[in-house]
């Protein structure tokens, strides 16, 4: 049976989801309420008992100057491996929802690996395909993520894990002055200034300071932290962690040119390390890395979040449920076009301030 996510089954809803395996902060209500514009439709499947057997949230944008729509299922639906009559019955509404609001395309990028085989033909079972391009829409979830799998785990004993030159650089950057405080609203023009500097440095579009106040206003201080690591009072790295359910993610990171000698990024780490342990968590996600990993300007990256003890999950990627076979390839070369201009205008703009 179906039940939309309304009134006091919004606490269920959130109950359910922050503690299944494949609960993530984006399927959160409170993210989906961050997320606006975007229209949200979420619902459940319960057994004939009442109970909850899964859900599935799903993310509605309205494609410019047409009646079209695409939907978005991030981190697809949240049901046990397995247990393909509840996918089956959840995607079957999800067909109702397109059919409502005219989509051409249903967009999922599952919490399953590439491991999960028979998860997977589940999903090809209920009419998803697989759709890997190298066009990445921008909403997407990473494909390749580095994960730290800390379930049991003690603070000491997670540090004793860590490489030896990890544990060094931890200890280098305390011993060269560098201190860790916990920011506030007020802090995040700051942060965002490091940002911004760290964007023009690598090449990438920072998102604005509106975006990270409002996000702070939506999700702080009970699922959100603003890490600021300083050095004679003065901010030279920083970082935006996520907590939800047993999972704790890297979010935003920037560190300044100045002063990085100091290693600041080794200690912001092992400090949102330590408060993902005292939440209980049984993940600490450090988020995406390219899967080519013969490119060289890479190689300090992934060694970095290597040296905490994190390895890498290859999730299947994207998927696609497609209404309108050829109107969605259209729209999707002009939504392709039409990020790339934003992008190149956005880092052009950082680059002039």
């Amino acid at each position: 049976m179906i039940q939309p996510v309304t009134g006091e089954w919004e606490a269920r809803y959130e109950d359910f989801v922050s503690h299944h395996p494949k609960g993530h902060f984006v399927k959160s209500l409170k993210w989906a309420e961050f997320k606006k514009p975007w229209q949200m439709r979420a619902f459940l499947s319960l057994d004939e008992a009442g109970k909850i057997r899964g859900s599935m949230l799903i993310y509605i944008s309205r494609i410019p100057k047409t009646k079209y729509t695409h939907l978005y299922c991030p981190r697809g639906p949240v049901v046990d491996d397995g247990d393909r009559e509840t996918l089956t019955e959840l995607c079957n509404e999800a067909k109702k929802l397109a059919a409502k609001f005219h989509s051409y395309e249903l967009s999922i990028d599952p919490d399953i690996t590439d491991a999960d085989t028979g998860y997977l033909e589940d999903l090809k079972a209920a009419g998803f395909v697989v759709n890997n391009t190298k066009r990445r829409p921008e909403y997407l979830q990473a494909r390749y993520v580095f994960r730290l799998y800390m379930e049991g785990k003690t603070k000491d004993e997670l540090f004793a894990e860590f490489h030896s030159k990890t544990r060094y650089n931890v200890r280098l950057a305390t011993k060269k002055e560098v201190t860790c405080r916990i920011g506030g609203r007020e802090d995040l023009p700051a942060f965002h200034e490091i940002m911004v500097e760290t964007a023009v440095r690598d090449g990438f579009l920072a998102r604005s300071l509106a975006y990270f106040e409002e996000m702070y206003d939506r999700l702080a201080p009970e699922n959100l932290r603003v890490y600021l690591m300083e050095y004679q009072g003065v901010a030279i790295a920083g970082a935006i962690a996520i907590y939800y359910g047993d999972k704790l993610w890297y979010l935003y990171g920037a560190s300044s040119n100045r002063e990085r000698n100091r290693m600041p990024n080794y200690l912001m780490q092992w400090e949102m390390i330590q408060w993902a342990v005292e939440k209980g968590c049984r993940i600490y996600d450090f988020r995406g890395v390219t899967g080519d990993m013969e490119k060289r300007f890479l190689e300090g990256l992934i060694r970095f979040k290597a040296g905490f003890g994190a390895v890498q999950d290859d999730f299947v990627g994207k998927l696609d449920m497609i209404f309108m076979p050829r109107r969605a390839e259209l729209i999707e070369r002009m939504q392709t076009f039409r990020r790339s201009v934003v992008r190149r205008i956005g880092v052009l703009k950082n680059k002039r301030k």
